[in-house]
């Protein structure tokens, strides 16, 4: 197996308990090393820092090539073949201010790239310099690991790659007498069994709730008549939910992905085993769960069908299959991998629907899942075809989405590609592009386009489509952002559906963000996935 070795960044040190063996440590790895000898161990190390001092890191003046050199743009050819052409000189005016502003984005975006690669380089040479010093001036192990640990702190502020994983006898001894005499660990016996659920007392008017998301006002999956609490059903329980996650038990340590994952690239990222530092608190069978976070949006697409309105009921589900999408805004964690035959059920009462799912496949991981609400049915067995290139991870659903009304119509599609970007550099972000197509099997179907953003994009995760008849013709046009809101205006229109903006109606608003917010950003919905509410605490 072929493996690289950074020199520049690299120091080299001699084992205390074995005379034949030596490690060397670079931002990413250890390795381990044994001679034959005593005296082959000094001839190896005398020649990897003789190696390492030909390929210092320190300033070349202006041999080195930076990206320095300032942008200038000049608009006198456009204005003159503008004005050739007879175009007036207002219009010529604000073409030139257009592109002006254009090109002044994309020089803040080149200084950019220029501010990181300088930082990164100051970065390599504090930890060569790091590393030189400390081999050089005699410090006792200590003191060095101290050194070294800032310097690793200094560098994952920066880029996450540069994360130092020590493993040697030497380190793991230090690496224990760091650890403080406060932290205790803490182990907690699973119960081996639960009580029955019981229901609350607290509930919602249902017929009310029905009324509110007709007129499109719903707030947080609650209506304002329950918020206030004077509305009492007792067929229809309501259970407080809690607002945030408990608080840790212990301060969490930062991992680098860059040093996990790095020699994976172009491989099927499910099979490879990361720190549970990447996850977060919910597994993949409660996220699969999330999509039904909007479901009061098939509520109102069911009545709208029961009235009649065939083009409202798709209009409703294509802007629940968008819903789905944003929960994963700011979300750059995992869910944990279930055992296989694991299950997850939830009932939610206050929204009128029954969750269930499983794990039906370990490899590949096929997550199923079947969901009841007022008037239909959801259903699902999904799998993700992962790729790793480098900067980014491609994530590719496979399966198909089923939903069904009770009066017998039927809808599926399948969801959109998936990629995170910046894993190296940057801000990690998500991106969610391609078309998603939404088969009926009656009168309309609907068609909708992820827009994939771009670098110097400014109005990014754009969704736009239309429904379609049996014959054909659009009959609606849909706009608006998968992380935010969708609308929809009727009639096929000529040009861009968002220039009609005035005449568009509200389909879906996504709900508020909770106040509580922790690294994993989880929604206010997520938060109560693996809640234990009081039916079922013991």
């Amino acid at each position: 197996m072929r493996s690289f070795l950074y020199i520049q960044i690299s120091s080299f040190r001699e084992s205390k308990s074995d005379d034949k063996r030596f490690y060397i440590f670079t931002a990413t790895k250890t390795l381990h090393l044994r001679t034959k000898s005593k005296k082959e161990r000094e001839d190896w190390i005398q020649a990897l820092v003789s190696t390492r001092s030909l390929f210092s890191l320190s300033p070349q003046n202006d041999n080195t090539p930076l990206l320095t050199r300032a942008l200038s743009v000049s608009t006198d050819r456009l204005k003159r073949r503008l004005l050739e052409e007879g175009i007036g000189e207002g219009v010529v005016e604000d073409c030139e201010q257009i592109m002006l502003s254009e090109f002044s984005g994309v020089q803040g975006q080149f200084q950019l790239l220029c501010d990181e690669r300088s930082n990164l380089l100051d970065t390599l040479r504090q930890l060569e310099a790091a590393n030189i010093e400390a081999e050089g001036s005699g410090i006792n192990d200590g003191e060095y690991q101290l050194l070294k640990h800032e310097y690793r702190n200094l560098a994952r502020q920066k880029y996450s790659e540069w994360s130092t994983t020590e493993s040697s006898d030497d380190v793991e001894k230090q690496e224990l007498e760091e650890a403080s005499d406060e932290e205790e660990l803490h182990f907690f016996d699973t119960n081996e069994y639960f009580h029955e659920p019981t229901l609350g007392s607290e509930s919602i008017d249902i017929d009310q709730m029905d009324d509110c998301m007709r007129l499109g006002k719903q707030t947080n999956n609650v209506c304002k008549s329950d918020a206030k609490g004077d509305v009492i059903d007792p067929r229809f329980p309501h259970f407080e939910r809690r607002k945030k996650l408990p608080d840790p038990i212990e301060k969490e340590k930062g991992v680098s992905l860059w040093s996990m994952i790095k020699d994976n690239i172009g491989k099927d990222l499910t099979r490879v085993c990361l720190p549970v530092y990447f996850n977060e608190p919910i597994s993949s069978l409660q996220k699969c769960f999330e999509d039904l976070e909007y479901s009061h949006l098939l509520d109102q697409a069911y009545e709208h069908g029961k009235a009649g309105n065939s083009l409202m009921r798709i209009l409703y589900v294509a802007a629940f299959a968008v819903s789905g999408y944003a929960s994963s805004e700011g979300r750059h964690c995992k869910p944990f991998n279930p055992l296989l035959g694991e299950t997850y059920e939830a009932d939610y009462p206050e929204q009128g629907i029954r969750f269930f799912s499983e794990k039906v496949s370990h490899h590949p991981t096929v997550i199923a899942c079947h969901c009841e609400g007022k008037g239909w049915k959801f259903w699902c067995d999904t799998n993700l075809k992962s790729k790793f290139w480098g900067r980014s991870i491609q994530l590719d659903p496979v399966g198909t989405l089923n939903l069904e009304f009770d009066d017998g119509e039927t809808f599926q599609w399948s969801k959109v590609t998936t990629s995170i970007y910046n894993l190296i550099l940057g801000n990690i972000y998500c991106d969610h592009h391609g078309m998603m197509h939404i088969r009926g099997n009656r009168d309309y179907s609907c068609k909708l386009k992820f827009k994939e953003q771009s670098i110097l994009d400014r109005n990014p995760h754009q969704v736009h489509g239309f429904v379609e008849d049996a014959m054909g013709k659009k009959v609606s046009q849909l706009f608006g952002k998968w992380d935010d809101s969708m609308h929809f205006v009727n009639g096929e229109g000529s040009g861009n559906a968002k220039d009609r903006s005035e005449e568009a109606s509200l389909l879906w608003k996504r709900n508020t963000i909770p106040p509580n917010l922790t690294r994993y950003n989880l929604t206010s919905f997520a938060i109560t996935l693996n809640e234990m509410t009081p039916g079922l605490k013991v």
